[in-house]
């Protein structure tokens, strides 16, 4: 019975500030994130992305960065549109919608910023199956690289209300707005 009781009031969301420090973030995550690396070709060249994720029950929320480095800072602009465009065309593709919002972040010295949200159903056979919302950032570090931020929330299984409404409530509007770059 005790077990019982224990685990009724354990809560499924465990949140706990994370610092990357080399990745120049502090994020608030629902649970202790795994990370991973890897690199990704881009132009002439590789990139080191890293990612640091955690799944919770049908949700991963995500934080992914790439570091450009400043003798490459004229192509920034064009590596988020096709990052963005991956993402954005493959919903289309799969009959998806994509809503795009204001929206702000805080910096490491509180300043609010602007940038937009990206609401997107990804459907399968007509279906929404997975909603997931992205936002990206950009910051330019002291020594003048660029650094990339993708912060998401995939959640993976059928709802009736949309991407903007589902994942606008609370333990998603958490993870969104207690993200701050250096």
């Amino acid at each position: 019975m005790a077990l019982f009781f224990l685990a009724g009031c354990s809560p499924k969301l465990d949140w706990r500030t994370v610092h990357s420090p080399q990745e120049r973030y502090t994020a608030l995550f629902p649970g202790k994130p795994d990370k991973l690396e890897r690199r990704i070709p881009y132009l002439d060249q590789e990139l080191l992305q890293v990612l640091e994720a955690v799944k919770i029950e049908d949700d991963i929320y995500s934080v992914s960065t790439i570091q450009l480095p400043v003798n490459q800072a004229s192509s920034l602009n064009k590596l988020i549109a096709q990052l963005q465009a991956n993402l954005i065309d493959r919903a289309k593709a799969s009959g998806g919608d994509v809503a795009i919002e204001d929206a702000f972040y805080k910096t490491a010295d509180k300043q609010r910023l602007p940038t937009k949200d990206y609401f997107i159903d990804l459907k399968t056979n007509g279906k929404s199956q997975q909603l997931m919302r992205v936002r990206w950032i950009n910051r330019v570090a002291p020594n003048g690289d660029s650094w990339i931020y993708q912060i998401s929330v995939l959640h993976a299984g059928a709802s009736a209300d949309s991407a903007k409404t589902f994942l606008s409530k609370e333990e998603y509007e958490n993870f969104f707005s207690d993200f701050s770059p250096e």
